[in-house]
């Protein structure tokens, strides 16, 4: 898998490109990962790359020039190109699989203002926000995007297992995990755990994963398909804490 990112600061993705699974995804050659600098594609010798905009207004906007001369040199015919934007559709990890299966990503990071509004027209086929806050530049919010990708790819993550119970991948939160010692400072590690009885922990886990999700994001578990048992769990749950809410 190829990433290009389009930026005015390629150094920022040293440290994070030279380790975990990005790191690991190069070194298999499963992904590979390009910076390009916009500045190396200004007309001037002083690498403009940004300008006042037309109208007036406080900020500076990106030059279309730098990011078509730069999107040119490595498009291809499969190219996806996300324009990162406030404006875009909302990154979650199903949009991660859905990147995850392309060949080539095109990453425009933008900054200051925005980009050229002839940007968003004409070379990004796709526009993605990594949440409703402002970042300084689109860098940081491309490194979420390339590692929630890359580590979907078969043979980045060393068990692959791991990534199927992930959070949101089942449409919920995880449940609790506990390692090493059994107990610490008084506080234990649950018997069921520790059982050895498989399909009495998948439960426990499965109905501490919907009582999390509940608490915490009640809005994932209308996209989760309940058993009538953990209908009834989940029911139980809400008249519990309400009552202590009530009390509280």
């Amino acid at each position: 898998m190829l990433f290009h990112i389009l930026t005015i600061f390629p150094e920022y993705f040293s440290g994070p490109l030279s380790c975990g699974v990005l790191r690991i995804a190069q070194e298999k050659n499963l992904a590979d990962i390009k910076p390009i600098s916009l500045r190396e594609y200004s007309d001037d010798s002083y690498r403009t790359v940004d300008d006042y905009p037309f109208g007036g207004g406080t900020g500076m906007v990106l030059k279309p020039e730098p990011i078509f001369r730069a999107f040119e040199t490595v498009k291809q015919k499969d190219s996806h190109t996300i324009l990162l934007s406030p404006q875009g559709r909302q990154f979650d990890q199903t949009v991660a699989q859905e990147l995850s299966k392309k060949q080539h990503i095109v990453i425009i990071c933008g900054r200051y203002k925005g980009v050229d509004e002839r940007v968003r027209e004409n070379l990004a086929n796709d526009e993605i926000s990594v949440g409703d806050y402002i970042l300084s530049g689109g860098e940081a919010a491309a490194l979420v995007i390339i590692e929630s990708t890359v580590r979907l790819l078969p043979g980045v993550v060393g068990d692959e297992e791991s990534i199927n119970t992930d959070s949101f991948v089942q449409g919920g939160l995880e449940a609790p995990y506990y390692t090493r010692p059994q107990e610490f400072r008084n506080l234990r590690v649950p018997e069921v755990l520790l059982s050895g009885n498989h399909e009495a922990i998948r439960r426990w886990r499965r109905l501490k994963s919907l009582e999390i999700t509940k608490q915490r994001r009640p809005d994932l578990l209308r996209s989760i398909e309940l058993t009538k048992e953990e209908k009834i769990y989940i029911e139980k749950e809400e008249i519990e804490n309400g009552g202590e809410n009530e009390k509280n």
